[in-house]
């Protein structure tokens, strides 16, 4: 007996030892990544910039070197912000004699994708190269790599040019299994966010404005690959009829999509002509923009580039540092900051996001217009700029959108669960009340609204869907008629929105800049991107195990990670919304 004894307390003795260790180690380790002060890579003669285009395009990069030296995800998420900043640095710096573009399986917007193209484009007429090579490229990635002066594909690669399709998940009858049924309040005959949790399919106004504007991206990304491939738009459709990911690589040869099939090896002596045998030194978007800034002048003063972009929300509980989401209250106080800042002549907001509370979107439509009031303020609108993006956008001087922004979605909604099926029907749980006055049990969890409530929420929507309408008239120096005209909830692509002038003008994040700098009379001027950023050190210490799951979650659930988490997040928002009318789940 003494044997076991001292043998389990061996082990526990061992086991607090190790942990000792293991700690002392993990603590030696975060204390070395944050005492070194990372080095920004030189730009040297015959530089060639790396574009790899896999994995995940956000509007901006976060900085993880411990996710990064773990092999977390995170080594995957490229910035738009570098991406673009990098291709400009490229134009200008004499010692970057190109870009490569590697392809990929790519995810992004079709915005992003559309400013990377652009900026591409205009790189060209420096008359330095751009080589585009893939093993498989998806279509977002092939989109991109197309404005190239050569494509390139393995001879056993793949290359998917298929359409664009939407395809909605309707969580209605699920939800009726488990006994929770959605008490909805809305206006706007598009507003359609609530349908999966309301319809089993679409309905006639979903299904309309749907193939309008997936119709409408799919026209840009056709015209511009037509432009660049010399190939007719005709046939890129019948192309895409044709299953072409399924193809050999000689038929994308004959097609046009790609000028010749190469090996990887083959490639780098491709490279090696481009660059007169001198061997290329291949750098990050990453490395390149950060050398960039690190240069950049302030001239005649500094021109803010504000990012929001993700679900809008009214404060930051609950919400894991903050990252992802737009905060109302964060929102309204850094504005506030940039506009008391003397340092700061202009401020671009970069909006990509499909909306959320509409008190917060209220409330930074306040903000906007506050800051309009003491220098100019100019909206870039990426992805989506939808619903409460777009309440948030109309307030500024000037709004510049992408071709394929979706904007627009002016219509508000509410909805609340009743879970008395599942509570009472399958749980077995009754409940009983005593109250002071009739609307002291408003939305208890035991029993569905009555009528008088359901009035009494429906009125409320409907003010609150006033208010847009009022908000937006006024920004957009418009009547309230010819806004309301255009609202119903209803989704428009740039295109489209600038026919009804819901944006002044189609272009880049750098148009938005050169616009703000005009407002200001800057002739020459520093960019400086706000917020500052989360330390990534303090967003481990406060939120690195919960993003961890989100990102889990996300990765696993795919497509129905956001309708699910939304519909299991309801009792903690706010119950008026103002939302894109649906999760824009593309295809492309």
């Amino acid at each position: 007996m003494k044997s076991f004894f001292k043998t389990v307390l061996a082990v526990i003795v061992g086991m607090v030892l190790s942990s000792i260790v293991i700690g002392v180690v993990f603590m030696g380790l975060i204390g070395s990544l944050l005492a070194i002060e990372p080095e920004v890579p030189a730009v040297k003669p015959g530089t060639v910039l790396h574009l790899r285009l896999v994995g995940q395009i956000e509007e901006r990069a976060q900085d993880n070197p411990l996710g990064l030296l773990l092999g977390s995800t995170a080594a995957d998420v490229q910035g738009l912000d570098d991406i673009l900043e990098a291709i400009h640095e490229a134009e200008r710096n004499d010692d970057i004699r190109g870009i490569y573009i590697e392809g990929g399986m790519l995810s992004a917007d079709m915005a992003s994708l559309e400013e990377i193209r652009k900026a591409i484009t205009d790189f060209r007429k420096t008359g330095k190269f751009v080589m585009a090579y893939a093993e498989n490229y998806s279509q977002g990635a092939y989109y991109v790599a197309s404005a190239a002066d050569s494509v390139f594909i393995e001879p056993t690669g793949m290359l998917d040019w298929h359409g664009i399709a939407s395809q909605p998940i309707f969580y209605t009858q699920l939800l009726e299994k488990v006994g929770v049924k959605m008490q909805v309040f809305r206006v706007g005959t598009y507003k359609s966010y609530v349908e999966p949790y309301t319809r089993t399919d679409m309905s006639e106004a979903n299904r309309e404005q749907i193939a309008s504007f997936i119709g409408d991206i799919w026209k840009v990304v056709c015209r511009d690959v037509a432009a660049s491939r010399h190939v007719s738009i005709d046939s890129l459709n019948a192309l895409a009829d044709r299953y072409m990911p399924f193809a050999n690589t000689d038929d994308y040869v004959k097609a046009g999509l790609v000028d010749r099939t190469t090996r990887l090896d083959e490639m780098r002596e491709v490279l090696a002509d481009m660059m007169n045998d001198e061997k290329p030194t291949l750098m990050s978007p990453a490395d390149i923009a950060a050398g960039a800034r690190e240069k950049a002048d302030d001239g005649d003063g500094e021109i803010a580039i504000y990012y929001a972009y993700g679900d809008i929300v009214g404060s930051e509980a609950g919400v894991a540092n903050g990252e992802g989401y737009i905060v109302g209250t964060k929102v309204v106080e850094d504005l506030d900051a940039l506009m008391n800042d003397d340092e700061v002549k202009a401020v671009v907001i970069r909006i990509n996001s499909g909306g959320g509370s509409a008190f917060a979107s209220e409330q930074m439509w306040q903000a906007v217009r506050r800051l309009c009031e003491k220098k100019p303020v100019v909206v870039s609108m990426g992805g989506m700029a939808a619903s409460g993006g777009y309440y948030m956008a109309c307030a500024a001087d000037y709004i510049v959108a992408d071709p394929t922004t979706l904007t627009g979605s002016i219509g508000i909604f509410g909805m609340i669960p009743d879970m008395t099926g599942l509570l009472t029907d399958k749980l077995g749980l009754h409940f009983d009340v005593v109250k002071t006055n009739e609307a002291s049990d408003f939305g208890a969890l035991g029993r569905p609204l009555n009528a008088q409530e359901c009035q009494t929420m429906q009125a409320y929507v409907d003010r609150g869907y006033r208010l847009f309408i009022e908000r937006v008239a006024e920004g957009r120096q418009m009547p309230t008629d010819s806004v309301a005209a255009i609202a119903e909830g209803r989704v428009w692509t740039g295109r489209q929105a600038l026919q009804r002038k819901l944006v002044d003008r189609l272009g880049t994040l750098q148009d938005a800049v050169n616009e703000a700098a005009r407002r200001a009379d800057l002739g020459t001027y520093a960019t400086v991107a706000y917020p500052e950023p989360v330390d990534w050190f303090e967003r481990l210490l406060e939120g690195e195990k919960s993003d961890y799951m989100e990102r889990r979650l996300q990765s696993t659930l795919g497509e129905w990670y956001r309708p699910l988490r939304f519909a299991a997040t309801l009792e903690g928002r706010d119950c008026l919304q103002a939302r894109m009318p649906f999760e824009p789940n593309m295809n492309h």
